[in-house]
């Protein structure tokens, strides 16, 4: 049997549900499946930024294809972790409170929703995960090249590692973030994980969606929980365990001069910042050799704004 948040499964049972969390407001749409064999449990998040939408399809076809019957431990599909957000078209953050489950954590007992609601992940969830796989799809203003990130320095960093080089995803950057929920599941309750980045703009795309469930599969197969079709990588990804972040110093308009994917050569123009009558105000220029990973292609940015990150050639 497994018991999870108030729920039982019996070995070899699927189950769909509105999974009740104690944030005020917030069921969050789950399948849960218990495998005949025991082994580790795997959660799969969607959405916990509302707009970036190629997880969801992702997760239910995969939710729809796995026979619990041959599984061999649980998994725990979230189809849609900011779902307040997704029916609004909020993009990034929860309505209520603009927090942000990828940079906000820790959570709150007594605090905001957001709060509530991370703090029902550390309570309920994450104590009983064995490997986190968080799916993103890229901002609503965002360009980005298929990638992943997982956590560094942490004392999961090298079994983290070890299942993003089993996945179909081009490149893996190492991630210093400690705030957002598969780095704060890392660094806190020493959980392996990964976030996936698959497409950009605020589209679904049907390539994109096969991308995220693809790696659901081959995720599975290196966990030793399920066996699947899906052939096996005919390539090495890129590790890039340096990567700059670079973010805009002031409010103005942003045209890039990257595209995602490129490579760039030390002091080549990133991009340029102008204000609202044209005049400039700033130019950014690549501080090495490297590859863009993603940029920001919408015009209006505000200080603090992201507009490229780039890894780092060593």
């Amino acid at each position: 049997m497994w018991h999870i948040s108030g729920e039982t499964l019996a070995p070899g049972e699927k189950k769909q549900l509105l999974l009740k969390t104690s944030a005020p407001n917030y069921e969050l749409p789950a399948t849960l499946l218990c495998g005949t064999t025991p082994g580790k449990t795997l959660v799969v998040t969607a959405q916990i930024h509302a707009g970036e939408y190629n997880g969801t399809p992702a997760v239910i076809q995969a939710a729809r294809e796995i026979d619990p019957q041959k599984l061999t431990g649980n998994i725990l599909f979230f189809h849609c972790v900011n779902s307040n957000g997704f029916w609004q078209h909020h993009w990034r953050t929860l309505p209520e409170d603009h927090f942000n489950l990828n940079s906000d954590y820790p959570g709150a007992a007594d605090g905001t929703v957001g709060q509530q609601l991370a703090y029902w992940f550390e309570e309920e969830i994450f104590p009983q995960t064995d490997f986190l796989l968080d799916l993103h799809g890229g901002s609503v203003n965002e360009v980005l090249s298929p990638c992943l990130f997982y956590p560094a320095n942490a004392d999961v960093t090298e079994e983290s590692l070890a299942a993003a080089r089993a996945l179909d995803v081009p490149y893996l950057i190492a991630s210093m973030a400690t705030s957002g929920e598969y780095s704060y599941a890392a660094r806190t309750y020493r959980i392996p994980g990964l976030l996936l980045e698959r497409g950009c703009g605020a589209f679904c795309q049907q390539d994109w969606v096969a991308g995220h469930k693809r790696n659901i599969f081959l995720l599975l197969r290196h966990l030793g929980m399920y066996e699947s079709a899906e052939p096996p990588l005919n390539y090495a990804p890129k590790i890039y365990t340096h990567t700059l972040y670079l973010e805009s110093d002031a409010k103005g308009l942003w045209y890039p001069a990257v595209q995602e994917n490129e490579p760039v050569k030390k002091g080549q123009l990133l991009g340029r910042l102008e204000d609202i009558f044209g005049h400039p105000l700033r130019e950014f220029y690549a501080e090495g050799d490297g590859r863009t990973l993603y940029y920001t292609a919408g015009l209006a940015v505000a200080k603090g704004d992201a507009l490229v990150a780039y890894g780092l050639e060593l």
